[in-house]
């Protein structure tokens, strides 16, 4: 009884920094969590314990349109990555998140494979995390409407490095005031989101993800966007220039169990 109780009111809390939401905070936060695995039993363990355990547990709080994502295939690379994007209203559920999964009796029973794996047979290496807050003039997730095989999709994954606070703020106010989103809403690029880091291990630091029916269609829109008038003159302005000190470009592709 007393451990109903404390989910229950784990449950209230959490209702309850949802219900407030409208009127504090307008814009999303986004937490990005990867987990680098090193094999197949790695991806098989962290597969099904996002799959059948966590996401589940997520959506019984009222999170929904959980994203998870794994590295297109590449001759060159190692698909050793497994990407989760989770929206949040607001940093009260973002924070009450663990907690809440600690006490959720079906989490803990599908999970537990995952939850109890001993240290000689982890299931993945490591887990980095990232917490984004979403654009003002993107202010809430678009989960894409891409449609298709979800091997074949490109969901691209960007972030922008600023060499400082400063300058990295005149490369947000490109997306923004500048009309970088604008632009990229017009010539069909199905953002997710656009976000500002506000923690993780680079920073000054802004993400967003694009997504594409194919190798062929990215790369199509993407020559459109280069050449388009609105993006030469936002770029050739004097202000944003040098703003951007180091990019990451990750080409992904959904799940069988992501939400889009």
């Amino acid at each position: 009884m007393k451990y109903k109780f404390h989910y229950l009111l784990f449950i209230f809390i959490f209702m309850l920094g949802n219900s407030f939401v409208s009127y504090a905070q307008k814009q999303e936060y986004y937490q990005l969590k990867t987990y680098t695995i090193k094999n197949d039993t790695q991806e098989s363990m962290v597969d099904n314990y996002l799959k059948n355990a966590y996401l589940p547990a997520l959506k019984r709080m009222g999170i929904k349109n959980i994203g998870v994502f794994k590295v297109r295939p590449d001759k060159f690379k190692v698909s050793d990555k497994i990407y989760v994007l989770i929206p949040f209203q607001s940093l009260a559920t973002f924070e009450n998140l663990e907690a809440m999964l600690a006490v959720d009796k079906t989490h803990l029973s599908a999970g537990a494979d995952y939850i109890h794996a001993t240290h000689d047979k982890k299931p993945y290496e490591r887990i980095s995390s990232v917490l984004l807050r979403a654009f003002p003039d993107m202010p809430k997730m678009k989960p894409s409407q891409v449609k298709g095989e979800r091997t074949d999709r490109v969901y691209e994954l960007r972030s922008y490095e600023g060499p400082t606070e400063a300058m990295y703020r005149r490369k947000v106010d490109m997306f923004n005031e500048g009309g970088e989103v604008e632009l990229f809403e017009s010539l069909g690029f199905n953002a997710v989101f656009y976000a500002d880091v506000i923690s993780g291990d680079k920073m000054p630091n802004l993400m967003y993800m694009t997504t594409f029916e194919n190798m062929e269609k990215r790369d199509v829109l993407w020559d459109d966007f280069g050449s388009s008038d609105k993006w030469k003159e936002i770029s050739g302005m004097d202000k944003y220039q040098n703003t951007v000190s180091h990019a990451d470009i990750y080409l992904l592709y959904p799940t069988e169990y992501s939400d889009y």
